[in-house]
């Protein structure tokens, strides 16, 4: 019988849970190890910059109560990708404090593998010097001294290469800090013998857990098998199912090219796979190509803080208010403004979004407004907090009496569903690096 590795994805984001019975049938298949992401850069620079996770406590304990145990029992390995979110110092600090509350409840103390992604500004400084850091997008701000100072957590996507490490020294539970999202499921695979290919590609599929299956959705299990010439991937809970077009839809998730994938020190090469149906919710991949890279880059992510933002949240329901509100805006902004003559102009800036009203296309909105009220968000980004604070309560004030043609009534033209209705936001961050890094040969920057 041909050697399979199986792999069980709990959900897609640690702390975003999972129905038992679907986890329990995942065990039941008996997976060589669990492997769960648990961060991202999609809730943008915050969670980095701000030290702070992506789920509460609570919710991450949830899972990793049930998580551990069943690691434990089963004596396969937990493998925790991105750690408390951002992958920071202070992420996998939070997430190794929780864990150790679930332990100090077992008898059994396991051998935990901890892998730190950041980055210490020395190395950083080396590889801008010698010109080895290139930026991600064109959108992206240059990488220069000053905002390297500025920047004060720094991680980078590591590969699987550490983690093979970690599973070579026997570690029971692993946590990452940042990771590239499919590496810890891959580094499974590797780990067994099987292709690298193969598995990168089923890691990128069990990343987001049950996303690839219909209905998807990534608070749900799916269980990945690698074999030696394909993988499988199949849903653990009745209601859903995986088809050739949802796994092969998935593989186009969050990928600039359609089939080429960059990751740290390689090129996967999925312009030759293959998706068949084989069985019942049952999908094979095949064709996955793991092209070994010239260079190894890793991607640096750091955050610092852009400015400080407060907001108010209101509704609009006034027919001859709705037709007029951008003319309306444009005024109340300008006299804002001229009552802030004081405060530098390039230092802040006020926004409004009309929820119902093309807040999310805004310009590019096709289909005209038919609605009889908006749910309208007014910001307010500045230097400081007081300065945003201070503004933002001019203009809701000003907004909220200010007189326009035809209007019926003078109580009051917003109405506010919260008091106090404005909201200190506290810190903006931005991504100050976003950046590939090429690492010098040999350079080993992930400690074990």
């Amino acid at each position: 019988m041909s050697k399979e590795i199986r792999i069980l994805s709990p959900c897609g984001m640690l702390g975003y849970g999972f129905p038992l019975e679907s986890f329990q049938n995942g065990m039941r298949k008996k997976p060589h190890a669990i492997v769960v992401d648990a961060g991202s850069t999609d809730a943008g620079p915050h969670k980095l910059g701000a030290g702070v996770g992506i789920v509460s406590k609570r919710a991450a304990k949830k899972d990793l109560e049930i998580l551990i145990s069943a690691a434990l029992d089963n004596h396969i390995p937990l493998i925790i990708g991105s750690a408390g979110g951002a992958g920071a110092k202070p992420h996998v600090e939070w997430t190794l404090n929780i864990m150790e509350e679930v332990l100090s409840n077992k008898k059994t103390r396991p051998k935990v593998g901890v892998i730190w992604a950041d980055f210490n500004k020395s190395s950083i400084t080396h590889a801008l010097n010698e010109g080895r850091i290139e930026k991600m997008s064109p959108n992206v701000p240059d990488l220069t001294h000053l905002s390297l100072t500025d920047t004060h957590s720094i991680v980078a996507q590591m590969g699987h290469e550490p983690i093979l490490e970690a599973l070579h020294q026997e570690c029971e539970l692993i946590i990452c800090g940042r990771a590239f999202d499919p590496s810890p499921f891959a580094a499974v695979g590797i780990f067994h013998g099987m292709d690298a290919g193969l598995s990168y590609h089923l890691g990128k599929i069990l990343e987001c857990g049950a996303l690839c299956a219909e209905p998807g959705t990534t608070k749900d299990c799916i269980l990945g098998t690698v074999k030696e010439n394909s993988f499988t991937v199949q849903a653990l809970n009745p209601i859903r199912k995986c088809s050739t077009t949802s796994v092969a839809a998935h593989t186009f998730y969050e990928k600039d090219h359609p089939y080429l994938l960059h990751g740290p020190g390689f090129l996967l090469d999925l312009s030759q796979c293959e998706f068949k149906n084989a069985g019942e919710g049952l999908i094979e991949v095949s064709g996955s190509k793991y092209v070994p890279s010239k260079d190894y880059h890793v991607k640096l992510e750091g955050a610092r803080v852009k400015a400080y933002r407060t907001f108010v949240l209101a509704g609009v329901r006034d027919p001859v208010l709705l037709k007029n509100i951008e003319r309306i805006e444009a005024s109340v902004k300008e006299e804002v403004m001229s009552h802030y003559r004081d405060i530098p102009e390039h230092t802040y800036q006020i926004s409004f979004y009309h929820y119902g009203k093309n807040a999310v296309l805004g310009e590019s909105e096709s289909e005209p407004f038919s609605g009889h009220e908006i749910g309208l968000v007014f910001e307010v980004v500045a230097d400081t907090q007081e300065a945003a604070s201070s503004i933002c309560a001019t203009l809701r004030s000003t907004f909220l009496h200010y007189g326009y043609e035809g209007r019926k009534s003078t109580a009051g033209n917003l109405a506010f569903p919260f008091a106090p209705s404005d909201i200190e936001f506290g810190p903006v961050y931005e991504f100050s690096i976003y950046h590939l890094m090429k690492l010098k040969k040999g350079e080993i920057p992930f400690q074990l």
